[in-house]
């Protein structure tokens, strides 16, 4: 044998994938999805259709207004998430703490924070959604 070449062992073959596998899988998951979509725009019609059939006008229970609360509360959420995770890479760097838990850790506890400050802000402003 020269030292150039490379000699392939018998046992070294690397298995050929699933194609059933990789066939079935994605379409399961888009067969899933699609179920899901339908069943829950046929219940709305159903339930469209038994409030029309009751003589009530399905508009009247739509609700369109949009709260500045709710925007207030997803803002300082991923506001909070964000400051985890750069702290969270601050103590990864600067600690000995696993990096695992310093991203976990702080990304959940400053995402906490900043809902807990959003339902402060709620609550003093009177109003409770």
């Amino acid at each position: 044998m020269t030292a150039g070449r490379c000699v392939k062992i018998a046992n070294d073959v690397e298995p050929k994938p699933n194609t059933m596998t990789e066939i079935l899988v994605p379409i399961a998951f888009f067969a899933a999805a699609f179920g899901i979509v339908f069943v829950v725009i046929a219940a709305r019609n159903r339930e469209r259709l038994s409030m029309i059939e009751k003589g009530v006008n399905p508009k009247d229970f739509r609700t369109d207004k949009t709260s500045i609360y709710g925007i207030l509360k997803w803002a300082l959420l991923l506001v909070g998430v964000g400051l985890g995770l750069f702290l969270g890479g601050l103590f990864e760097t600067y600690t000995e703490i696993p990096h695992e838990a310093a991203y976990f850790a702080c990304a959940l506890f400053f995402g906490g924070l900043g809902l807990a400050i959003a339902y402060m802000i709620t609550k003093k402003a009177g109003d409770n959604t």
